[in-house]
């Protein structure tokens, strides 16, 4: 077994599995064998693994705990059994996903000398990340949606957000994200990469899929681009126009005090759009020769790490219900209202 000496640190390549080749594409080697990949992650910087460690078990430790707490309380308290809390659980759900994903594999890695992955476990990566993340979008546009019927229509709320609506709108969330995954990483997982293994990140990422290609994807980056743009900038604008419309019917509110509720509500909305969407834009819609990998894996661990800690407290910092709901469970008062 060769090894490849990056600095002062050692990297061990994957070893072939009977049959294989060192060569060809991302995909199968034969019917009966698979190729991994070396996840260089931060391995020129060994000293900053450990404390890349520390910061990514503190925040997924977090993210578990803020995330099912909202979950169960929703289910359980009646008075969050409306449609804002409905999309609030599943998008807890998300984040509980997204992070479960890449966390462990992530948690190990750094703990360990050789950062292999196989094939298997590439793809999956790349599946569920993608899917999850694209459900995400969506999921986030039809929460602003929401708001918009809450503020801009109430009379019709009821009506107009009944759950057969929203049960459906999530349904199109996910299916969405499903679509989009096959669409990326399926042709990201077939370019060839002539024998060259070892990925620069620390997980199976599409860009990074892109920098191990020995052939031109310009095809794939702008199908990257053109589909990153419909799932991003689309939302990403619906959403804003949607609070265009909801700052405009606060505004005409004579009660200050409901006026300072209503945007106080519509603010924790805006700021995990703000927050999430900036971080993927920047990730997926910039050109490929101005990406900068280092700076790239370290957005993307606060995607996968610390969004998903920040949503819990964002909704629920000044959100009395769910504050209530919370003292409520912890008393023992919500077990019993549940059953």
């Amino acid at each position: 077994m060769i090894l490849r000496h990056m600095g002062s640190y050692t990297l061990l390549p994957v070893p072939l599995l009977a049959g294989a080749v060192p060569s060809g594409g991302l995909g199968r080697a034969n019917d009966s064998s698979l190729l991994g990949f070396i996840l260089l992650g931060f391995s020129d910087h060994p000293h900053l693994e450990a404390v890349l460690f520390v910061f990514d078990l503190f925040f997924y430790l977090l993210t578990l705990v803020g995330n099912f707490t909202i979950i169960i309380i929703s289910y359980l308290d009646p008075s969050l059994h409306t449609p804002i809390y409905f999309f609030l659980s599943n998008l807890s759900f998300l984040d509980l996903c997204i992070t479960t994903s890449l966390a462990p594999q992530t948690l190990v890695n750094l703990r360990r000398s050789e950062k292999i992955i196989t094939y298997g476990g590439c793809l999956v990566q790349l599946y569920i990340s993608l899917a999850l993340g694209s459900t995400e979008c969506i999921l986030l546009a039809v929460m602003a949606l929401d708001q918009y019927v809450a503020v801009c229509r109430p009379l019709y709320y009821v009506v107009i957000m009944n759950s057969r609506l929203y049960q459906k709108l999530v349904s199109i969330s996910w299916l969405s994200g499903l679509a989009n995954s096959l669409i990326h990483a399926t042709p990201a997982l077939q370019l060839p990469v002539c024998g060259n293994h070892r990925l620069d990140h620390f997980i199976c990422e599409v860009p990074a899929l892109f920098k191990l290609a020995c052939v031109d994807t310009t095809i794939n980056e702008l199908v990257l681009f053109v589909v990153s743009t419909l799932f991003l900038l689309i939302p990403a604008a619906l959403i804003l126009l949607s609070y265009v419309f909801i700052t405009q019917a606060v505004l005409r509110i004579k009660s200050v005090e409901v006026r300072h509720k209503a945007f106080r509500t519509c603010f924790s909305h805006l700021a995990v759009v703000i927050i999430f969407y900036g971080t993927i834009i920047y990730m997926y819609l910039q050109p490929s020769n101005s990406y900068d990998q280092d700076q790239g894996k370290c957005i993307f661990l606060f995607y996968t790490m610390v969004i998903p800690t920040l949503n819990p407290i964002i909704y629920t910092l000044r959100n009395k219900d769910v504050k209530g709901a919370l003292k409520r469970l912890l008393s023992g008062k919500l077990c019993s209202l549940g059953t």
